[in-house]
C-alpha cells in the first residue's frame, strides 16, 4: 500500500510505502529535503503535521520533545504514514548554503582525533552561531555532520574536530584508511550552518558546559564566543573521556581556567589505566556535575557528546538536581559508522 505526501509551502509531492519512513521515501524519489542523522537525534528533518496520521519510531527527546510532538511536530526519519499526509517544513531563522571548501590543514590532536581546517572561497566568511554544525557532502551524496570548533568571525577558516570511527566514510578518508585519503588542498562540498545549539544570551544564569569526546568542539566555540563578546557569566566546563588522551585539548581548557574570570574546568576520565597516572576525577562526566551541583535550579546547561551521555544528563539533572527542562540545551553526536552498519542491514544508503 502507498500513501501520498504533500510538502508545504513548496507543494512538493511524493509517495511513501507502508512501513517506509517519510525521509527515505522523499530521498528515494529525488527530493533533497533537510536531514542529518537519519536516526532521530539531530532534529534537522522536523516537520509539522498539517493533515493525516503517522506512526513514530523511537527518537531522542533532544530532537523532538514531548510538547513538540503533542503540537503535531514529527521527524521525517522516524515517521511512517498511516494515511495520505500534508506536512509543513519547519524552517529556522538561518538558511544553510552549500559551498566549496578547500582543506587547508590536517593536524593530529590525539591518536583518533584530527583537527581539520577548511578554507572557504576568496574572503568568504561563514555566518553561524557558536555551537552550530556543518555537513560534509561526500561524492555519493552521503553527509557527515561536524560542529564548528571556533567562534565565528575570527578568520576565514573553519575548524572541525573529527574522531576516527573505523568504517566511517569520511573519517576513513581523513585518517588515510581509504584508498584515496584526503589531503591538504583537496576540495570538499559543505552545507552550513545547521542546528539550534548555541549560547542563549538573554539570561544571567551560571552555565554548566558538559562535553564528552569531540563534543568539546562546539563547547570550545561557545567559550571563545563568550570571551570575544565579553560575557562574564560564571562557567564551569566538565569534559569527559575514557582515557586522558581523549581530552585532546586539555591544556587549552586549563589555560581558560587560569585566564578567564569566573571560568572553571573539571576534566573527568572514566577508564584510566595504571600507565596513565591519572590523579583527577573519575567516573561518568555527568555524575561529576551532580556531585558538585546538587541544585541546578538556577543554572543553564549546554551539553554535547554521545547520545547516552546527553540523555542521561538531561534525565538526571532534571530529576535529581531540579534543572528546568527548558534550560537544558544539547547537541547529540551520532556515530556515522554505527549508522552505516544499521543502514546497510536495512538496505538504506544515506547517513550522517
Amino acid at each position: 500500500m502507498e500513501f501520498s505526501v504533500t510538502v508545504q509551502p513548496q507543494g512538493q509531492r511524493f509517495v511513501v510505502r507502508r512501513g517506509e519512513t517519510l525521509l527515505d521515501a522523499a530521498l528515494r524519489q529525488g527530493l533533497d529535503l533537510p536531514h542529518g542523522c537519519r536516526r532521530g537525534t539531530c532534529g534537522m528533518c522536523k516537520v509539522k503535521m498539517v493533515n493525516g496520521r503517522i506512526e513514530m519510531r523511537p527518537h531522542s527527546m533532544q530532537a523532538l520533545a514531548a510538547d513538540e510532538a503533542a503540537q503535531g511536530h514529527a521527524l521525517m526519519c522516524c515517521a511512517s504514514a498511516c494515511t495520505d499526509l500534508v506536512i509543513e517544513r519547519v524552517r529556522g531563522d538561518q538558511q544553510a548554503a552549500t559551498l566549496p571548501a578547500r582543506v587547508s590543514g590536517i593536524e593530529r590532536l590525539a591518536p583518533d582525533v584530527i583537527r581539520l581546517r577548511l578554507q572557504l572561497p576568496g574572503a568568504t566568511r561563514l555566518a553561524y552561531r557558536a555551537g552550530q554544525f556543518l555537513q560534509v557532502i561526500l561524492r555519493d551524496g552521503a553527509r557527515r555532520c561536524y560542529s564548528m570548533a571556533a567562534a565565528p568571525g575570527q578568520d576565514e577558516q573553519i575548524e572541525l574536530h573529527v574522531r576516527h570511527l573505523p568504517g566511517g566514510l569520511f573519517s576513513d578518508l581523513l585518517f588515510g584508511v581509504s584508498a584515496r585519503p584526503l589531503k591538504v588542498r583537496d576540495v570538499l562540498r559543505v552545507s552550513a550552518p545547521h542546528g539550534h545549539f548555541h549560547l542563549r544570551q538573554d539570561s544571567d544564569k551560571p552555565i554548566v558546559l558538559l562535553a564528552s569526546g569531540t563534543g568539546f568542539a562546539p563547547i570550545k566555540a561557545i567559550v571563545e564566543h563568550a570571551r570575544i563578546a565579553g560575557i562574564e557569566r560564571p562557567m564551569t566546563l566538565y569534559w569527559g573521556g575514557r582515557r586522558p588522551h581523549d581530552l585532546y585539548m586539555n591544556a587549552l581548557a586549563q589555560a581558560w581556567a587560569r585566564e578567564l574570570p569566573g571560568f572553571s574546568y573539571v576534566p573527568v576520565v572514566s577508564d584510566a589505566s595504571p600507565q596513565d597516572a591519572w590523579h583527577g576525577r573519575r567516573g561518568f562526566v555527568h555524575r561529576a556535575v551532580i556531585e558538585d551541583h546538587a541544585d541546578l535550579s538556577s543554572h543553564q546547561v549546554y551539553a554535547c557528546g554521545a547520545p547516552a551521555m546527553v540523555d542521561a544528563a538531561r534525565r538526571d539533572f532534571t530529576l535529581e538536581c531540579g534543572l528546568p527542562e527548558h534550560e537544558f540545551h544539547a547537541d547529540v553526536f551520532a556515530s556515522g559508522a554505527g549508522i552505516a552498519a544499521k543502514e546497510k542491514a536495512a538496505s538504506l544508503t544515506l547517513e550522517c
